[in-house]
């Protein structure tokens, strides 16, 4: 239903939403989410031309969100990176179905409307916190000193 895109830059925003006052950088949010570090930084550029994250550089740099978790939804995510379409006309273009949509398309089209409205009313913090005890994300620290073991 979504394209990988859609999920990994799901999996990076609640991934900065877990820890919003830190910092984290592609090299250190890619083993968290799971998603290969080429591709999460042009995820996560595309959440930055969306204004949901920006880039710190320098030595203690690395994404943060822009606003408050609490404050940014799931759909602006999607949308930032693979805008949900409505369907708004026949996809067929059928002249019988001018101005308005067949049985099919017109329940394809109130199935992405629920789709809508759940991810605007759901947060990155919602995410971020989890739910009956499930925290998304929780196999792997984000920013804590890789340790090295020596024999």
């Amino acid at each position: 239903m979504f394209s990988q895109t859609v999920e990994y830059a799901l999996r990076a925003a609640v991934a900065l939403a877990s820890e919003p006052a830190v910092p984290l950088r592609v090299v250190d949010l890619a083993p968290t989410t799971q998603v290969p570090a080429d591709y999460l930084a042009k995820v996560m550029n595309q959440l930055a031309r969306a204004d949901l994250v920006r880039a710190q550089r320098g030595r203690n740099g690395g994404y943060t969100l822009t606003r408050p978790p609490q404050s940014i939804s799931l759909l602006e995510v999607v949308n930032a990176v693979d805008p949900l379409r409505r369907i708004t006309h026949c996809p067929l273009n059928l002249r019988a179905h001018a101005g308005k949509l067949c049985g099919l398309h017109r329940k394809l089209d109130d199935a992405i409307a629920h789709m809508e409205a759940a991810l605007a009313s759901s947060t990155l913090a919602e995410m971020a916190a989890g739910t009956d005890g499930v925290k998304p994300l929780c196999d792997q620290p984000h920013h804590q000193p890789e340790l090295i073991h020596v024999a």
